[in-house]
C-alpha cells in the first residue's frame, strides 16, 4: 500500500512535462531536448519572408535618401537670403 502514492506523483509530473512543453511551444519559448539543448523550429516561409523584409528594407532605404535631399533642399532655402532665392527662382523661370 506504501507505494500507492507513487503513480500519482509519476502521472503528475508527466502531464506537468508535456503541458509545459505545450505552453512553451505555443508561445514561441524555445524548446528543449532530453539533453536541455535548445531546439530550434524551422519555419517553412523563412525564405519568403526573409526575402521580402530585404525587399522593403530597399525600399524604405531609398525612400529615406529622396527625403534626406529634400530636407536638404528645404534648409538651403530656409536659411538662404530672401533676395538670393527669388533670383534662382528668376532663373528657373
Amino acid at each position: 500500500m506504501n507505494w500507492m502514492w507513487l503513480v500519482p506523483i509519476c502521472a503528475s509530473i508527466a502531464i506537468g512535462s508535456v503541458l509545459n512543453t505545450w505552453i512553451r511551444a505555443r508561445h514561441g519559448y524555445p524548446l528543449e531536448d532530453n539533453e536541455g539543448n535548445s531546439v530550434h523550429r524551422t519555419d517553412p516561409d523563412a525564405g519568403r519572408k526573409i526575402d521580402l523584409l530585404v525587399c522593403e528594407n530597399e525600399k524604405l532605404t531609398g525612400r529615406i535618401g529622396r527625403l534626406e535631399e529634400r530636407i536638404a533642399v528645404l534648409e538651403r532655402i530656409a536659411t538662404d537670403p530672401a533676395a538670393r532665392t527669388a533670383r534662382e527662382i528668376d532663373a528657373l523661370l
